[in-house]
């Protein structure tokens, strides 16, 4: 009786397991190729070789960019090198880009930058957030623009219990901001199941200097995060189950989720077009190649619009696709007066104009 016992907790543990690895394959899309869809004006930007995970783009036209990002499981070709925050002037006929100088106090040889978000305060001074992963761990960073001397001054380091395993994040005011967990559990192991069994533990999360709470949860792994232009609404990325949460906001700053909207690919970073409204969505159509990396069959990009989303059907357009042959990896696009920025997790940038 013993042995038939262990015997079917055996099978239905194996079937549990199979059924695991068959959902997976298909929220990884894991046979997915893409076909290309690439603008004609389009170049990739000189300087940058390790990455452009986050971009954040001010209204005058400068754009901030995040590189050198170390994930576990994800390739990085400069594992060595702390990671370094790049600008780019898009008011210029062409522009290159330059990395900001850091000053302050501040551990610059641990600089792992993951996503990035801007904010001009009333006296119209920059400050930039950056979620920051120093020997693995998460802290948000903030820093003070010196458009002058493009450099970036360190202002204070933001740590908290609750600030774990960060991904993204959305300013709303001075010190105050919504940011994303994209794993519940911190070691590469356990991380690794929560993957596999897809679990909704992972959550958003809203920081003020009074008040630290989870104001959104029941994501595989809540990912890249913005504000609609009226700061009405958050639009959130769940990576893993390939959808866009659009959530209202709060006068206590919870959020309550209005509608999903489902996609056929892996979304990351997403930003918002100043002119339209619409969601630009950095996506990877197939996450195995970029979890397992091989040059000779590399991660491909993919770009989507959506338009309407605020109603039953929100229009969903392909900006770009690539299969990998010219950028790997996108994680994020920014627009610009009919200026595209492109970036990856740990490839090239691209720049194309409309």
């Amino acid at each position: 009786m013993g042995k038939l016992v262990v015997l079917t907790l055996l099978g239905v543990g194996l079937a549990l397991i199979g059924e695991r690895f068959v959902a997976l394959r298909e929220r990884i899309n894991l046979f997915r190729e893409v076909e290309s869809v690439e603008p004609h004006d389009c170049h990739l930007i000189e300087g940058i070789e390790n990455g452009s995970e986050d971009i954040d783009i001010l209204p005058s036209g400068l754009a901030f960019i995040s590189s050198g990002l170390k994930y576990p499981g994800i390739q990085c070709f400069a594992p060595n090198e702390p990671g370094k925050i790049f600008m780019m002037d898009l008011n210029e006929q062409n522009p290159q880009v330059q990395a900001l100088s850091i000053s302050g106090d501040f551990d610059k040889a641990s600089f792992n930058p993951h996503g990035i978000n801007t904010f001009i305060d009333k006296d119209h001074t920059v400050y930039l957030y950056v979620v920051n992963h120093p020997h693995m761990k998460s802290t948000v960073e903030i820093f003070k623009f010196e458009e002058q001397q493009r450099s970036l001054v360190h202002v204070k380091t933001i740590k908290h219990e609750l600030l774990e395993s960060l991904n993204d994040i959305v300013v709303l005011g001075p010190e105050q901001f919504y940011a994303t967990r994209d794993h519940y559990f911190t070691s590469s192991f356990l991380s690794l199941l929560e993957i596999i069994m897809g679990f909704k533990w992972t959550h958003i999360l809203f920081y003020s200097p009074r008040e630290v709470k989870v104001v959104a949860k029941g994501f595989r792994s809540a990912n890249g995060i913005t504000i609609s232009l009226d700061k009405k609404y958050i639009y959130a990325a769940d990576v893993s189950d390939k959808t866009i949460h659009v959530m209202k906001i709060h006068g206590n700053w919870d959020l309550t989720q209005l509608k999903a909207i489902q996609l056929d690919t892996l979304v990351d970073n997403l930003t918002v077009d100043p002119d339209t409204g619409d969601i630009l969505a950095g996506c990877h159509p197939n996450a195995m190649k970029l979890l397992i990396y091989n040059p000779e069959d590399p991660p491909g990009s993919e770009v989507l619009r959506i338009q309407n989303v605020l109603s039953e059907k929100p229009r969903i357009i392909t900006e770009y696709a690539n299969s990998g042959s010219v950028l790997q990896g996108s994680s994020v696009a920014f627009v610009h007066k009919r200026k595209l920025l492109i970036g990856t997790v740990f490839h090239k940038a691209l720049y194309c104009v409309f």
